[in-house]
This record gives structure tokens, sequence and C-alpha cells, in this order.
């Protein structure tokens, strides 16, 4: 019997969104497998706006960035509509039912695994694929668009050191990441930034200036700061830290919201962080110093090798699970394989980057300063 797949991406936009698309529509129709996609995630599933992803569509997709069905950020249950926000979760089982699919294919990162459970517990038949550059997502080794944004941010640190070095400035280079450091501390060690700042390491300002101090005493007049937009200080580190105390020990829900508002808050305050931490290195250091954000040209361009094959590996993977009526799981990628993950063990973890890991010990032997004094 013919099986109906739908297919979305939500969340940010991605290199190697449109090679899994890719790859699970070519390999669903090879298996006699009809396909529809959805336009702009879940709002696309939630209005009905459909595209046939015949072998035409599919075409000549792989190297192009972004995605070709558009993206969101709107939630199922929180969708804004008209002047009102509603949740609209059952509006989507509707469409998913009117197209009689038997699966629903959602691509993005821990946002989208989290909607795509919602979802599940529905009663759909959900697999998910890990997209984000950020590269947070649980039970994965890689998400596609990382290796992507971690060439792209490599090649822009590798283009300040030359500007620092003639007018002897530090540079400050902010870097996407969300609240892990992967891209800034992949991108800082292979773009040899002399500072790598990330959110796993709060970081004390002195000991940045102090290393950026003995560097210029040392005849290097210049110094190449990487910092992950989530990176905080130790003082913001451990007003974080309190309140999120408080809202776990919060024994009412105005408590909670008291909390909760309280953090957003703190974040809200912190979001020009990078500046902050520029005019305080000047300060300290008597060195001019600039600010470079990279923003959002890390999303875009053409996706890497390891990408497309990455995004081709588990969209193919997907539309075998779906062959099997493998549902409720996201398709991770283990090594050289694809494996198929349970949702709740995906959802609500993040993939941080352990202290221990192989990335910070290399950064700290060749002589990297991590912000905090070992």
């Amino acid at each position: 019997m013919t099986k109906y797949v739908g297919i979305l991406t939500a969340g940010g936009d991605s290199p190697g969104l449109n090679a899994a698309i890719r790859g699970v529509g070519k390999a669903a129709l090879g298996l006699g497998m009809n396909i529809i996609g959805f336009r702009d995630g879940f709002r696309g599933l939630m209005n009905n706006r459909t595209i046939r992803l015949d072998s035409e569509q599919l075409s000549g997709i792989l190297t192009v960035g972004g995605t070709i069905l558009g993206t969101s950020r709107d939630k199922p249950h929180k969708m804004p509509v008209g002047d009102r926000v509603m949740d609209m979760t059952d509006v989507m089982v509707d469409t998913y039912e009117r197209h009689h699919l038997d699966a629903l294919v959602c691509l993005g990162g821990g946002g989208t695994q989290k909607n795509a459970y919602r979802l599940m517990k529905k009663g759909l038949n959900i697999i998910t694929l890990p997209k984000t550059i950020d590269n947070d997502v649980a039970m994965t080794d890689a998400t596609f668009g990382f290796d992507t944004a971690l060439g792209i941010a490599t090649e822009a640190i590798d283009r300040l050191h030359s500007t620092a070095h003639s007018h002897h400035r530090i540079i400050v280079v902010e870097i996407m990441g969300h609240n892990t450091g992967w891209l800034a501390l992949g991108s800082g060690i292979a773009g040899g930034a002399d500072v790598i700042l990330i959110p796993e390491i709060p970081y004390d300002v002195e000991v940045v200036a102090k290393a950026i101090r003995q560097r210029s005493r040392g005849g290097s007049r210049f110094s190449i700061v990487a910092v992950s937009e989530g990176a905080v200080s130790l003082p913001v580190a451990e007003k974080i830290e309190t309140l999120i105390a408080l809202k776990a020990a919060a024994k009412s829900s105005d408590e909670k919201s008291e909390a909760k508002a309280a953090i957003k808050a703190l974040k809200r305050e912190h979001s020009d962080n990078t500046w902050k931490l520029s005019r305080e290195l000047e300060a300290l250091t008597g060195l001019e110093s600039r600010v470079t954000i990279l923003g959002h040209v890390q999303r875009g361009g053409i996706p890497s090798a390891v990408d497309r094959l990455l995004g081709t590996r588990l969209g193919t993977a997907c539309a075998e699970l779906i062959q099997e009526e493998v549902f409720g799981v996201m398709v991770a990628s283990q090594g050289e394989t694809a494996v198929p993950v349970p949702l709740d063990k995906v959802v609500g973890n993040r993939k941080s980057v352990p202290l221990d890991h192989p990335w910070i010990k290399t950064a700290r032997q060749v002589g990297t300063c991590l912000g905090d004094e070992v």
C-alpha cells in the first residue's frame, strides 16, 4: 500500500536542509511513497500550504542553502493568529488526517524536536532530523548546518588576523551558538584565536585582560577574542544560577513567574555583552578594541560537503524507517551509522560542551585563554 509522507522545516534556516529534504524525498520516492512538503514550518501545517515533492522539485537543490520549503519559529501550541496566541495543535492534526499521512517528518533544532514531540503525543506518526548550526541537539554526534557555519566562522577569524595585526588591536568577534560553545570553540581553535569564551565556562574579564597583556609584553601587540553569543562573565553566571535556584524552589506559580521574568530580564540586559566586554578589555589593557558580530552570515550560503553528506545520509535513513514503520524517533548520527533515538530522550536535553572535551584540552595546550584561571 502506498505511503503518504509530509515533511516540514522549522526554526532557523541552516545549510544542509535542502540536502536532507532531497535525501528523504528521493529515497521515499524510490520506495514508492508520495511526499508532500508543508511551507513555512508548523504554520504551513496549520494553514495547509503544501507543495508536492516529486523528482522535478527535488532536482538541483543539493547545493542550495536555506530551505525550499521555507521555515518559521511558530509553535503549534502558541501560534499567533491575528491579535491572539492560540493552541492550533488540533488544526494541525486535522491537516495531517486530511492528507491521509502515514508519517510527518520534521527537520529542526531543539525547539522543533519539542514541537514535533507535542504532535506525537497527539497521535501523529513523527520522525525528526537534527538541524542547527549550534550543534546542541542531544543524542546525535552532529547536526547538519554546523560544519558549514564552522567553516564560515573560521574564515572570518582568519581574515580578522590581518587587520588586528596591522593596527595592534584587540578584535572581539561574536560567534553564534545560542547557549552552547561548539561553534565558538571549534572556529576559535581552527582560526587560532588567542582567547575563546563559551557559555560552559563563565569568564573572568581580569583573566582575559591578563592574557592579552602578557601577549603584548611578549611582542604580540594584537589579540583575537572569539566569544560565543551565550558566553557570560562570572558575576552574571552567579546571578543566573541564583535565579534558577529560586525558580526551582518556588512554591507558587506567581513566584515561578517572577523568577522566570527576572531570568529573561537578565538575559535581555546581557544582549550587548560583546560590546561591554570590548570596552572593558580596552580599559584594562590600554589597547584599542573593535567588535565584529558575524550574525546570520553564518547560516547562509552553499552547504559544505560534510553537511550535504550528513543531510543525505540521515534523510535516506529516515525514509527507510518510515518504510519499516518506526516512528516517534529522531534520526541521529552516531559514528558512521544513522540511529533512531526515541524523541523523549531528545526533548528537554541540550548537548553542551563537556568540560573534559578534547577540544577544550586542545585549546589549553596551545595556550589559548578560556577566561578562567587554570
